[in-house]
């Protein structure tokens, strides 16, 4: 799930990665899944719109204030999402992909992904904030600048609440089932399942894997370093900051005490 837009306007939508077979339910046979962009996006409208009725009709439903303006005796919620629905919702479905690693590598790039990268963020002097964004509407870039509070205000905006999962899992990947179907599918499909045990990477390995720089090595000798204990100085931690570049790049720094 994405909140945000390229302007970190809200923009709440998903991306939906599927497989293209699925499992009967007798788990003897993978079936092709044939999925029709002119059908989903009627059922996707029918089914988001029955969810808001039903959640309507629930104390504590809250309806924003733009939208609550709108509305009147001759113009409710019902008559909103009857209106909603004759819309015509946007469903986009790309073309089934054989190369499992440019799939890895698409969903990387968006999970965990921030509403804005950090590298386009620029300030204009005046204690504000600007970044250039793509306006769909007009295929052309634009420049917003914005306060710091402003900023702040609409980045925090995309921050979810406290365990709410971003990411889900459905089908043979859910937690509930994929015990004992997804080991149907590896047979399904004449795979074995390595009974290796897999280790996540350490953040040293990442990190010479990213940037080329092993952190666990010295610099003076290249004899791996180990850590045998930490010590707090009485250096403050903005007598540190003011020397982060140089610490950085793994520069000589003297900083007193």
């Amino acid at each position: 799930m994405h909140t945000f837009g390229r302007n970190l306007k809200r923009n709440v939508h998903l991306h939906v990665s599927t497989t293209v077979k699925g499992i009967s339910e007798d788990g003897q046979v993978l079936k092709t899944v044939f999925l029709n962009k002119a059908i989903l996006m009627p059922m996707w409208r029918r089914r988001i719109i029955k969810l808001f009725r039903k959640a309507s009709l629930e104390p504590g439903f809250v309806i924003p204030p733009s939208i609550k303006e709108k509305l009147n005796h001759t113009f409710t919620l019902n008559n909103l999402f009857d209106k909603l629905y004759k819309k015509d919702w946007i469903v986009d479905c790309q073309k089934p992909v054989e190369n499992h690693k440019h799939i890895i590598k698409y969903l990387g790039s968006y999970m965990k992904r921030p509403p804005i990268p950090e590298s386009k963020l620029r300030s204009d002097g005046e204690n504000n904030i600007s970044f250039k964004y793509l306006d769909h509407t007009t295929k052309t870039h634009k420049n917003s600048s914005l306060t710091v509070a402003g900023f702040i205000q609409k980045f925090i905006d995309h921050i979810p609440d406290v365990g709410f999962r971003m990411i889900r899992y459905y089908g043979y990947l859910s937690n509930k089932l994929r015990g004992t179907l997804l080991p149907q599918v590896h047979n399904l499909l004449g795979q074995s399942i390595s009974n290796e045990n897999i280790t996540n990477p350490s953040y040293a390995q990442l990190m010479f894997k990213d940037f080329g720089i092993n952190p666990l090595e010295c610099v003076l000798c290249g004899a791996e370093l180990k850590l045998t204990g930490t010590t707090f100085g009485e250096t403050s931690a903005f007598e540190l900051i003011r020397h982060h570049r140089q610490l950085a790049l793994l520069k000589k720094v003297i900083v007193l005490a």
